[in-house]
């Protein structure tokens, strides 16, 4: 690390949250290297504003299920056949790959033959299915970072190097917004009931999942007329989601702004939320929720023969080890599964306390929170970096 220029740091992210995750691991790389380091790669805008001048459009690989990305494969195979030859020109002392495992790991596997060493950061999910694959993943990486406590003891069976973190949504400020200035703002009523929805980030999703939701508002009617719904949009769907929210029956604040996405979340008494990190998050802001997630019926019969190897899909569950919000996924994500146990939730001030009992031991399964996620991540790469620079 005594190099007169500054060490380079090749990050490549995928999509939306890894290009978060990307952004807060660059900003504390600067502070624990005093600002000397250089950045090159892939990413978005949170990369981009810690100077990251990405290869491409980021947006250009944030395709999910397997039917989805064959009709882009010619373009992601030309991105990953660049993204790698950009590495190898540029030797980086090493490589953090970010998330988007279809497409990160790839690159990380033809990076890992050079000796460059590569970092993966979100630890793929083969402890739910295919875990026969980690085998694989040691000739990819040399070492992993992942995000929830119980990844590092199974990575440790294949003898893979994994450090647990910490979760991002610890450190995002999902436990600290403010609902009552929220409501306040968008001049909703201080009293009345309020209901987060939220689609997902990726076009795939909010095609599949916005017509059900539609469907359930419409059944919830009857018995919650004063009901108001709160949208957290992602800026790549953002058009899409206006304009298939227009014609639901309640009025509807659309949530464009990031900074507001907590408040938003603090401002709520229920949730009807997809599977993924927001599951997390909505724990964390001690919001009660119901679960929905859909794919297309090829994913889905492709998955299911690959085999799935645990019993919840959302993280709250699999932290608890048990079901703390219900989930109806595949062929239980209707309209009528998903408005009775909404209805059930916004009537029932006892099921929403008793998942909120439910979320203190995610928080616990968590541990702590001190350094933030970010910060341990970020001495992960550096400490790699040191024991190469001294071999």
């Amino acid at each position: 690390m005594s190099r007169r220029e500054p060490p380079l740091i090749f990050v490549i992210s995928g999509e939306a949250s890894g290009d978060n995750l990307a952004g807060r691991l660059m900003g504390a790389l600067k502070e624990q290297t005093g600002g000397h380091v250089r950045f090159a790669g892939v990413g978005g805008p949170q990369s981009a504003a810690q100077g990251l001048d990405s290869l491409f459009p980021m947006q250009e690989l944030s395709v999910m299920g397997i039917t989805e990305v064959l009709p882009h494969l010619p373009r992601i195979l030309m991105r990953l056949n660049q993204t790698v030859a950009a590495a190898r020109a540029l030797e980086p002392d090493i490589v953090v790959t970010v998330d988007s495992p279809s497409f990160t790991l790839r690159v990380a596997e033809r990076l890992h033959r050079t000796g460059i060493p590569v970092v993966h950061y979100v630890a793929p999910q083969l402890w739910a299915w295919r875990a026969g694959r980690a085998k694989k993943l040691g000739r990819r990486v040399d070492h992993i970072m992942a995000l929830l406590p119980f990844e590092v003891d199974f990575f440790a069976t294949f003898g893979i190097p994994c450090t647990y973190v910490g979760h991002p949504a610890i450190e995002a400020g999902a436990l600290s917004g403010d609902g009552v200035a929220f409501r306040e703002r968008h001049r909703l009523s201080r009293d009345g009931p309020v209901l987060c929805v939220v689609p997902g980030s990726r076009h795939g999703e909010v095609r599949r999942m916005l017509p059900v939701y539609g469907e359930v508002l419409r059944r919830l009617k009857e018995n919650h007329p004063d009901l108001h719904v709160v949208v957290p949009v992602a800026p790549a769907v953002a058009d899409e989601v206006e304009a298939a929210t227009k014609d639901w029956p309640f009025p509807v604040t659309l949530v464009t702004n990031p900074d507001e996405r907590f408040d938003a979340f603090a401002a709520c008494d229920a949730a009807l939320a997809k599977s993924g990190t927001v599951t997390l998050e909505l724990a964390l802001a001690r919001v009660p929720m119901v679960v929905a997630y859909k794919v297309n019926a090829a994913t889905a019969f492709l998955v299911r023969r690959m085999g799935v190897s645990v019993s919840h899909a959302s993280l709250v569950n699999l932290l608890a080890n048990r079901e703390i919000v219900p989930e109806f996924l595949q062929e239980d994500c209707t309209a009528e599964k998903l408005a009775d146990a909404v209805d059930i939730l916004l009537s029932s001030q006892e099921v929403r306390d008793a998942q909120r009992q439910g979320f203190r031991e995610v928080l616990k399964a968590l541990g702590d929170a001190t350094p933030p996620p970010s910060q341990r991540a970020a001495k992960v790469v550096l400490d790699l970096m040191r024991a190469r620079a001294t071999n």
